[in-house]
């Protein structure tokens, strides 16, 4: 069975730093594609970044620059390194998997397997 555990949320001022961390397990993590999305109140779930098996990456312009993805395949894990946050990020982030393609994915629809989600808070 596979689980996607997320951790690494809270309340950070405007400008400051957080790191997400998405623990994969129940299935061999070297071959899926990660993305994270985040979900405002109110507002439809959204890309923010996708990591392929290879390390390769892509972004939401709304946070290229400031957001970076990486993942560790030794330990399982993928990370989201968020720096220079904005009010506007405050929101729940949420991991998710994909196997059996290598192809990066930015539609939630195209996600397999996701996490309970972490959350956000950036303050002005």
């Amino acid at each position: 069975q596979v689980q996607l555990v997320e951790s690494g949320g809270g309340l950070v001022q405007a400008g400051g730093s957080l790191r997400l961390s998405c623990a994969v397990s129940g299935r061999s993590f070297a071959r899926p594609v990660m993305g994270w999305f985040r979900q405002a109140p109110g507002k439809e779930r959204e890309f923010a970044a996708t990591i392929g098996w290879s390390g390769g990456t892509d972004y939401a312009d709304s946070v290229k620059g400031r957001f970076t993805i990486s993942r560790d395949n030794v330990k399982n894990i993928v990370y989201l390194q968020m720096n220079s946050l904005k009010p506007e990020d405050t929101a729940v982030y949420y991991c998710a998997a994909r196997w059996g393609t290598t192809a990066w994915g930015k539609s939630p629809s195209e996600y397999d397997y996701w996490g309970q989600g972490t959350q956000v808070t950036v303050s002005s």
